[in-house]
């Protein structure tokens, strides 16, 4: 009863690990315009940076995010691009998600976004004659936390659809790494 005793007072609850909060970083991509916008805007690549705010603990399954993010843009075979062959542009979106932990894997998650983007084109964009768009955008991707080059961080793959329903509609493919960080 003694060593019964003794094994219940010497044992603790196992805690959480608490994953790092924030994450800023790079990203890079292709990209093609979609449904009647594919001849408009053609195929192309994009480079810039993110930020995210994504508190959650290991021994959760569902958490939120918040995420901001910047991309260039070089299109090239676009049909709207009157000077020169290509078409540039810089998108910049704020989106707010949910994160879902697949498996037993406390380092692998799937995230689901959406929000607002603006774009900004050097161009016109037919049919509305227009620069600058603001519109809906859309992802859904994987996180998977780990070391990379050395530091703690994230690699993400998304798919990302933007300008939903107001603008000249891309999808693209999304390759981010980020460094986190802790509270």
């Amino acid at each position: 009863m003694k060593a019964l005793l003794a094994l219940l007072v010497l044992t603790t609850v196992a805690q959480a690990e608490p994953l790092p909060s924030g994450r800023i970083g790079v990203q890079a991509g292709g990209l093609g315009g979609t449904g009647a916008d594919a001849e408009r805007l053609g195929f192309g690549y994009q480079v810039g940076a993110l930020a995210a705010w994504q508190p959650m603990a290991t021994e959760r399954r569902f958490g939120w995010s918040a995420k901001w993010s910047f991309m260039y843009t070089w299109m090239f075979d676009a049909g709207a691009a009157r000077v020169g062959s290509q078409l540039k542009a810089l998108q910049m979106d704020l989106m707010l998600g949910v994160r879902v932990r697949p498996g037993t894997n406390p380092s692998r998650y799937l995230t689901f976004h959406a929000g607002a983007e603006m774009l900004r084109t050097d161009q016109v964009i037919p049919p509305s004659m227009h620069r600058a768009f603001i519109g809906g955008v859309a992802s859904v991707g994987v996180d998977q936390y780990g070391n990379l080059l050395g530091q703690a961080g994230v690699a993400s793959l998304e798919v990302k659809l933007s300008q939903i329903g107001t603008g000249p509609t891309t999808l693209a493919l999304v390759l981010s790494l980020s460094k986190t960080g802790t509270d």
